[in-house]
């Protein structure tokens, strides 16, 4: 069986393209999500995308990705500095996850340097700009392969 990733997606990414591109690019969500399919197909990966601006959808897609998905690709974005209830819900479900920015958070404004899910997850990509996404998917799956092979 293939396994699965959730690339879930915060507040203001379906605004990816538009929203302050000198901060984070001309690419737009939808073409994020074909440059993970890419990455997917090509690691036989099975992929899954979610976005909501809303933070009790994202705790409930965490939740359900328990029983659908092996490993969750989360960029939060302003709820990574705010959401104690998603860092919760990322604990709670002790699915790999690993932590996405598009800007490097840690050198922008001081309240975005501090990241409440930074505890409860495997690492971060950040600054890479939209590159970050296939990069996690790629990290994710090979994560999961040697869990799977221990």
């Amino acid at each position: 069986m293939a396994l699965s990733i959730l690339v879930l997606n915060g507040p203001n990414l379906n605004l990816l393209g538009t929203r302050q591109p000198d901060v984070y690019g001309a690419t737009t969500l939808e073409q994020v999500e074909d440059l993970c399919r890419s990455e997917a197909d090509a690691l036989s990966v099975s992929l899954a995308f979610e976005q909501s601006n809303h933070e009790g959808v994202l705790v409930d897609v965490i939740q359900d990705a328990k029983s659908k998905h092996d490993g969750i690709v989360f960029n939060a974005g302003a709820y990574t500095h705010t959401s104690i209830a998603l860092a919760d819900a990322i604990a709670s479900v002790e699915i790999p996850t690993l932590e996405l920015h598009v800007s490097n958070v840690h050198a922008r404004e001081e309240f975005r340097q501090k990241s409440f899910m930074s505890t409860v997850v495997l690492g971060q990509i950040c600054g890479l700009g939209i590159n970050g996404y296939p990069l996690a998917v790629r990290a994710m799956a090979q994560y999961l392969e040697a869990q799977s092979n221990h």
